[in-house]
Order: C-alpha cells, then structure tokens, then sequence
C-alpha cells in the first residue's frame, strides 16, 4: 500500500512539473512574449484612457468652481472658452453673461 502511494504522489508531482515547464515553455516563446506584450500594453492604454477621463473631470469640476467664484465676487460674468478665443464677442454674450 505504502508503494501505491508514493507512486501516486510520484505521477502527481511529475504532471504538475510538466505542466509548468510546458507553460513557462510557452511563456518565452516568440508567440508566447508578444501576446504577454499586447496584453500589458493593452492594460496600459485602458489606464491612460482611465486617467485622462478622471483628469478631464476634475479640471471641468474645478473650472466651474473657479467661474462661479469669479462671478460671485466681481458679478460679471465668466466668457466660456470658445467666446474667449472668438475674434469677436458674440452679439449679446456679455449682456446675456452679466443678466444670468
């Protein structure tokens, strides 16, 4: 009996060796290190897209902030981005800005 165990033991450790070496085989493989690349860069453009959006929402937060204090302590009005960057301020804007 004792023989029958080391024996199964003896085959479980040997399928569990080979199964290792055959994935670690795979692993440094030419196929096996570019689908680990494609996924790490994958990953990493999901956390740059991730950080971008957390980013872009704190600036929005932060520049209403900023506008609404501006307008509360000086009472005219904020231009948006777009009427800053117009050549010319767009009919009624600042009239429209300072009623609100």
């Amino acid at each position: 009996m004792r023989r029958l165990f080391w024996l199964g033991l003896g085959v479980a450790a040997g399928v569990y060796v080979q199964r290792r070496v055959s994935e670690a085989a795979r692993n440094l493989s030419p196929a096996g290190v570019g689908a680990n690349l494609a996924d790490g860069l994958r990953e990493l453009g999901a956390g740059i897209g991730a950080f971008g959006a957390e980013v872009r929402a704190g600036m929005l937060a932060r520049e209403q902030e900023l506008t609404e204090l501006v307008e509360r302590r000086t009472g005219a009005g904020v231009p948006t981005y777009s009427e800053a960057l117009a050549e010319e301020p767009a009919p009624g804007a600042r009239a429209r800005r300072a009623g609100a």
